[in-house]
């Protein structure tokens, strides 16, 4: 097994209603927050953000129940929930109305921090986000309905299955070392019981408040997609920026659902300038 990845872990501790979460901000300049998706931590952005540091002052945050924020038994996890601890770093931080890029559910979490919790935004990016029902994909529809025997499962045989579909977010094979990095906070026991208790929190009913709401966003917004994404067809991407005021539209060529990793030199490159054009 090749030696670990080296990865920046996220240094600082905040307290938000539901517990103890990881974060960190590097840079200089206007703030922008990346808000990562599931399964993966904020791990996906390091490409992204060491791209825009130079001129962006980048918050970074684990979500509450993944990578190396905390993660115990009767959380509340959801998206709703999410969207709350989200609205309550960004009132940690002092940020008033700062740029906000949320991708997979982190797409949902920042919508909702904005529509349900009244969190201003100065610009808006969506990243293969997780809007329109129904937006699960058949992997985790399947797991979800066979929750018990997943979650009594060998563990030798329950990573294997997390690998694979981990692989699938991406458009190419990602290198060994890259795939253990997604997969560590999901290993062990804890780990384990933590992806299923994610999973279990799943509730569609929390995104469906969403669509019908995008036309009233008035913030600069920017959606932003692999062209080669398989958990959320491309056609999805193109949707979601019609249905928002203005959107600007960028396609990412040869990126999979995990955009951020596949090409994270497009992906800042496009938000950079988006939030270049805005700021």
């Amino acid at each position: 097994m090749p030696a670990p990845l080296a990865v920046p872990r996220l240094t600082r501790r905040a307290r938000v209603s539901g517990g103890e979460v990881a974060w960190d901000v590097a840079g200089s300049g206007p703030p922008v927050v990346l808000v990562h998706g599931t399964p993966s931590w904020s791990f996906l952005w390091r490409g992204v953000a060491e791209r825009l540091t130079d001129r962006f002052t980048v918050h970074l945050w684990d979500l509450l129940g993944y990578g190396d924020s905390e993660r115990r038994s009767g959380q509340d996890i959801s998206i709703a929930a999410q969207a709350r601890y989200l609205a309550e770093m960004l009132e940690h931080w002092g940020l008033d109305a700062p740029a906000v890029v949320g991708h997979d559910i982190g797409g949902a979490i920042v919508l909702r921090a904005h529509l349900c919790e009244g969190r201003a935004y100065g610009a808006l990016t969506l990243v293969d986000a997780v809007v329109f029902n129904p937006w699960n994909t058949p992997t985790t529809m399947h797991i979800r309905r066979h929750l018990d025997a997943y979650e009594t499962m060998p563990a030798h045989i329950y990573e294997e299955v997390v690998r694979a579909h981990l692989r699938t977010a991406h458009a190419r094979a990602p290198a060994r070392e890259v795939l253990e990095a997604y997969l560590r906070p999901w290993t062990g026991e804890e780990g384990q019981r933590a992806y299923f208790r994610k999973l279990a929190q799943i509730d569609e009913a929390q995104t469906a408040v969403l669509e019908p709401r995008l036309p009233t966003l008035s913030m600069p917004a920017q959606v932003i997609w692999g062209a080669d994404d398989g958990w959320l067809e491309p056609a999805l991407g193109r949707r979601l920026a019609a249905a928002i005021p203005g959107a600007r539209l960028d396609m990412i060529p040869g990126a999979g659902h995990f955009a951020p990793e596949d090409d994270p030199e497009a992906v800042a490159g496009a938000l950079g300038d988006f939030l270049a054009a805005v700021s």
